[in-house]
């Protein structure tokens, strides 16, 4: 089992996700109870987290020194990259920070306001 599987099996058990559709096509996606999309993976090493633009901007110092992380610019995504088992811990903490940020994010993002894209150029809602 690769480490994409292991952390998607490991968010699966956390009560706040749910299996859920991404909309840049990826099949492994966990969505928060209001159907918010919170991460999804792309291939075997790669995971994305939307934490919303507000949030990077406040963690931005922390996640630059962070070597598994890739910022995208204008845009509320972060790319996680899955090389060792400590990644899934990194994952986990960052995907906690979205469940928690998912309630300001309403507020925060207008019906006029474009979808953030993940880093493969495809709107995530």
């Amino acid at each position: 089992m690769n480490l994409a599987e292991l952390a998607d099996q490991r968010l699966m058990d956390w009560s706040a996700l749910s299996r859920g559709h991404s909309s840049c096509g990826e099949r492994r996606c966990l969505c928060a109870a209001d159907g918010t999309e919170i991460v999804h993976f792309h291939g075997d090493g790669e995971a994305e987290v939307h934490l919303t633009r507000p949030l990077i901007a406040k963690l931005r110092p922390v996640l630059r020194r962070s070597s598994a992380v890739a910022l995208s610019p204008a845009s509320g995504w972060v790319a996680v990259r899955l090389e060792v088992s400590s990644d899934i811990d990194l994952l986990a903490t960052l995907v906690s920070a979205a469940l928690l940020g998912t309630d300001r994010l309403t507020t925060e993002t207008s019906a006029y306001s474009a979808p953030d894209l993940c880093s493969h150029g495809v709107p995530c809602f």
